[in-house]
């Protein structure tokens, strides 16, 4: 029999009655503060360990009215609750919410590891069945509460990331970049999806898709995750991984934009610079302080690294064969977040309904760590921009996703701008979207 149980906080594998300690195998952080976080982070010696950091924070959802809580200035209520998993969102140009409810197809990697990583998974909540659909909140009134939740489109396989361009609504399924036709406030679509590509599926080690679209909606830029943590599987199963796609919708020809991002989950458009950019997940099994996952501006043709070398030019000898000509060639990250947060919702904030240092710059969703102690994540953050770049470090906007023995009350995944300006966040393990206003 094997599990994973919990002894006064830490993490304990059993194997035929053997108790293994993950956490006391693994290591604590050295650096404090926000040492890993902006342009220049402290990259630290690695400190593999035979079996990997595992502190997880056990999901236990909301206890009766208690809410995240929110930075000075700001206020936070539930715009919905009551959903399944909620991990992505998407406004529509009338106002509409729409919300992926979904989970992972399953990974079918095999393996100590492979099984490992499903046990953390489930006690950190993401163990449940996909609903497989995207469901959507209307907030007639105004009042900053959704009145009407209603099932927009059903039968998905793990949707994700959602874009309109026209009357055209793209969804990024688990394997497939799929279109329905759409028209301005409806509030269900029946119509058959139309596939645009098949996406890279099967072990699903990473299995989120997101999708964004250019200004002239001419090509649509689909993200990719690796099919590992350090192509342990072998390159032959990462291709068009580890990238970002450019789709042309009409004819399905696609190439590969950027490659050596390791997981990259959010995408959003500079709004000075115009540049697409990226919120990243970086690698895990290097200690607690490695790797910082990152967010950066997405050069055309650019190689960030993965899975040879992490933060520019810091090889992995982990990985066989090395690619020194690769190396060599890494692009350095404009912006470090932090090791093992899993920052994954990225969105730059474009209105002016919150207070005014929000004038410019992006919001980070947080999901938080599992392969780091102490933990890390678990909460939304907000980077000032000056120029198109990041200036400054960041400000916390939504804490209080931890309860004080370390257990989750939720975890911020998907964040985004709703019409009046006020800032949405998915939250799969309370199964709400949180609204952030002044």
């Amino acid at each position: 029999m094997k599990k994973i149980t919990y002894l006064a906080g830490a993490a304990v594998l059993i194997i035929g009655g053997v108790v293994f300690s993950l956490t006391s195998c693994g290591d604590t952080a050295t650096l404090s503060g926000q040492a890993d976080f902006g342009p220049t982070p402290a990259i630290v010696a690695p400190n593999p360990t035979p079996i990997p950091t595992v502190k997880v924070a056990t999901a236990v959802g909301w206890p009766e009215g208690a809410k995240p809580v929110a930075a000075a200035g700001l206020t936070v209520k539930a715009f919905a609750s009551g959903l399944a998993h909620p991990r992505w969102l998407y406004v529509l140009p009338n106002g509409d919410v729409l919300v992926a409810e979904s989970n992972s197809p399953g990974d079918d990697s095999g393996g100590i590891m492979g099984w490992i990583q499903d046990m953390v998974m489930a006690e950190a909540g993401a163990g449940v069945p996909s609903a497989d659909r995207i469901t959507l909140l209307r907030d007639g009134d105004g009042d900053g509460t959704a009145e009407l939740a209603t099932v927009f489109l059903e039968g998905l396989h793990s949707p994700f990331g959602m874009a309109l361009v026209g009357q055209d609504l793209y969804v990024a399924n688990a394997d497939a970049l799929v279109r329905f036709p759409y028209k301005g406030g409806e509030t269900a679509i029946t119509t058959p999806a139309t596939k645009v590509i098949d996406l890279p599926a099967g072990i699903n080690h990473h299995w989120t898709k997101n999708v964004v679209a250019s200004a002239d909606g001419k090509h649509l830029y689909v993200s990719v995750g690796s099919n590992s943590n350090v192509a342990e599987h072998g390159m032959e199963v990462e291709t068009d991984r580890a990238a970002i796609l450019e789709v042309d919708p009409t004819t399905g020809k696609y190439r590969v934009f950027a490659s050596g991002l390791r997981n990259p989950v959010g995408m959003a458009w500079n709004p000075d610079s115009g540049a697409l950019w990226t919120s990243v997940n970086e690698r895990d099994e290097l200690g607690s302080d490695l790797v910082p996952d990152y967010m950066t501006s997405v050069k055309d043709g650019g190689f960030y690294g993965w899975p040879y070398s992490y933060y520019g030019s810091h090889v992995d000898t982990r990985v066989a064969p090395q690619r020194p000509d690769l190396v060599a060639k890494a692009l350095v990250p404009d912006y470090a977040l932090g090791a093992h947060t899993a920052s994954l919702g990225l969105t730059f904030y474009t209105a002016n309904l919150l207070p005014a240092r929000f004038a410019k710059g992006a919001f980070v969703g947080q999901h938080g760590s599992w392969n780091r102690n102490p933990r890390s994540g678990y909460k939304v953050i907000f980077v000032p921009f000056a120029d198109g770049k990041p200036a400054g470090l960041p400000e916390d906007i939504l804490t209080g996703f931890l309860s004080p023995d370390g257990e989750a009350y939720g975890r911020p995944v998907g964040v985004i701008q709703d019409k009046a300006g006020a800032l949405l966040v998915a939250d799969d393990v309370g199964n709400v979207i949180w609204r952030v206003a002044p």
